[in-house]
C-alpha cells in the first residue's frame, strides 16, 4: 500500500492493518521528513484518544492530514487481537493505493 499526497509518496508498506476501512501504516514506513506533529487530538471511544501529523511538502501543507493513537486502549487491543500503537491512517487529500 502507499500514500500519497501531491504526487509525493510519504508512506509505504506491506503491513498495513485495516481498521474501520482505514488502511493504518507502520511508523516506520513513513517518510519522516513530510510529519509535523500536531496539537490536534480526537477521542474514539473504543480505540482512545489519536493525535495528528500535519504533512508539508514545501510551501504545502495539509493540516491534521494524518492521525494514529499513541496508547490504543485495552479493549481495542482485544478486539482488534494485535497493537496498532503508532500506525498512521490518513484523509483528506492523501490517496492510498495499493
Amino acid at each position: 500500500m502507499k500514500a500519497i499526497w501531491r504526487g509525493h509518496t510519504v508512506a509505504e508498506s506491506d503491513n498495513t492493518i485495516v481498521i474501520e476501512g482505514n488502511q493504518y501504516f507502520p511508523p516506520q514506513s513513513l517518510t519522516k521528513e513530510y510529519f509535523q506533529k500536531s496539537n490536534r487530538h480526537s477521542l474514539c471511544y473504543w480505540k482512545g484518544l489519536a493525535s495528528y501529523y500535519d504533512l508539508s511538502i514545501g510551501d504545502q501543507t495539509s493540516k491534521g492530514a494524518a492521525w494514529y493513537y499513541p496508547k490504543p486502549t485495552r479493549l481495542s487491543k482485544k478486539i482488534m487481537g494485535k497493537d496498532f500503537a503508532n500506525y498512521v491512517a490518513f484523509w483528506q487529500d492523501v490517496k492510498v493505493t495499493e
